[in-house]
């Protein structure tokens, strides 16, 4: 995993299961600020701020099942993906900000979570988990 997380220098990731890659980058111009993933010709976007959210979410947890999930797509209880898309959570639903593309928030956060040694998570076929490094 490379990268300083700009958009001339993203960061490289790879999901948990490690069988696919992505960039992400922060785009503190963006109105909210935001994270963008980009997948292949997908670009996803995140708020920025989830980075500190989900840290702090997870220090409060044990091991986290990431639960992935597109946005038709109900997420699992008590999951990753479940937290960003809770009507409870610090930015009150929605972490995703590309209407139809909000999903996939347990899938492609924590990978950048762990790159920056806020998270640990495990690299499974599946069923990955994830906790906040203390």
């Amino acid at each position: 995993m490379t990268g300083t997380g700009t958009s001339d220098d993203p960061w490289q990731l790879t999901t948990a299961p490690g069988r696919s890659t992505y960039a992400m980058w922060r785009d503190e111009t963006a109105d909210p600020p935001a994270l963008v993933c980009q997948v292949g010709s997908t670009t996803l976007k995140y708020h920025l701020r989830a980075i500190e959210d989900l840290h702090h979410w997870l220090s409060e947890q044990d091991w986290v099942e990431l639960g992935a999930n597109d946005e038709n797509k109900p997420a699992a209880e008590g999951t990753v993906e479940a937290f960003g898309r809770a009507p409870d959570n610090p930015v009150g639903g929605w972490y995703g900000l590309r209407k139809g593309y909000r999903g996939r928030f347990g899938m492609y956060l924590p990978p950048l979570l762990e790159h920056l040694g806020l998270a640990e998570l495990t690299h499974e076929a599946r069923g990955n988990k994830v906790r906040a490094k203390k």
